[in-house]
């Protein structure tokens, strides 16, 4: 977005009416959504955001992989990374400062958070730390047996999350009673429902279309900035990660911080959960290459955030200090990334 005011001289009424439009669909996908997870009730309605929105992300990545040159090899990786650093530390740290400036202290389920941090953790080491260390191929990059190793396990282990946070453990992810009374309404019927799911598809889609149209406006504002190529990851993110970064400030202000958790938890997971899969199927099937690992820099943050998460998580509650804690550590990638 700062790119677009920046460049808003160059782009003209164009970019800062698809910008508008676009901030307009991310708010639709978000009520629509919200819908839904109020008809299927807890954990689905958090998955099904997730999982949307990811397919998404995967949808733009592979766009720009095939329409890029050698820089598109990166493009995966800097849009996963960032997807994990913006929910980890953006999101989360956000959600928690809001959430302990209304109520002063927030409870949730250390099993659920624990759960969704430690199969973020091992997904994002065996893809985009691991590469880095391989020998058998130059650069951070896997062989063909190991990128299939790297996302078969991705999927699989992905898919044992959902089935645990969904039917074995489903209690683990649910949200603790609140007093505010949008928890407690009555359910839509299942017309609207279906509706609403429709409605939500078709914002989904609106939103990729629209960052699509607004791309060569944010690689102008790139290059305006004189930022390195791997901040489009970033921009790629944002835009993503919109619906649910909303979605989960709104359920913390609403004393829901499970469901924050499991959004933005969630949504990093599903990132690298089927991103990674998807990315690596292409490249294997076009023979194109495909640089998954991190730089030292980006791993050293990596692996603080993993650190100060799991202390975050470790007590089942919460404060505005761990908010901001999480916030310092997203400015400093932040910040890094645009002045490496």
């Amino acid at each position: 977005m700062l790119a677009l005011i920046m460049l808003s001289a160059n782009g003209g009424w164009m970019a800062l009416l698809a910008g508008a439009a676009l901030v307009a669909a991310v708010l639709l996908a978000v009520h629509h959504a919200e819908v839904v997870a109020h008809k299927v009730g807890e954990p689905f309605g958090t998955l099904i955001l997730a999982v949307a929105v990811t397919v998404i992300e995967v949808g733009m990545i592979v766009v720009l992989m095939l329409a890029g040159g050698p820089e598109a090899s990166k493009l995966a990786r800097d849009t996963v990374f960032a997807a994990v650093m913006l929910v980890s530390n953006g999101i989360l740290g956000v959600c928690l400062l809001v959430g302990g400036w209304r109520y002063r202290e927030q409870d949730f389920q250390i099993q659920g958070a624990s759960s969704l941090l430690a199969v973020m953790a091992v997904l994002a080491t065996l893809t985009l730390v691991l590469p880095s260390f391989t020998i058998s191929a130059p650069g951070p990059t896997y062989t063909v047996p190991q990128l299939v190793f790297a996302g078969a396990a991705s999927l699989v282990l992905y898919g044992v999350f959902v089935f645990v946070q969904t039917i074995s453990h489903r209690d683990y992810f649910l949200t603790y009673e609140t007093n505010e009374p949008d928890a407690h309404a009555k359910p839509p019927g299942v017309r609207e429902a279906w509706l609403s799911f429709f409605l939500l598809v078709v914002s989904l889609i609106a939103v990729v279309g629209l960052a699509k149209a607004l791309a060569p406006y944010i690689e102008s504002g790139i290059n305006a900035l004189h930022a390195p190529k791997s901040t489009v990851g970033i921009v790629i993110a944002l835009l993503v990660l919109l619906p649910e970064s909303y979605a989960a400030i709104r359920a913390a202000r609403a004393n829901r911080l499970q469901t924050s958790l499991n959004l933005a938890l969630g949504s990093g997971l599903a990132s690298i959960g089927l991103t990674i899969p998807t990315v690596a199927a292409l490249s294997v099937y076009l023979d194109r290459p495909l640089a998954l690992g991190l730089d030292s820099r980006n791993m050293i943050l990596l692996g603080l955030t993993f650190i100060v998460g799991t202390l975050t998580l470790g007590t089942g509650r919460t404060t505005i200090l761990q908010g901001a804690v999480h916030l310092v550590v997203l400015g400093a990638y932040l910040v890094l990334a645009f002045i490496p």
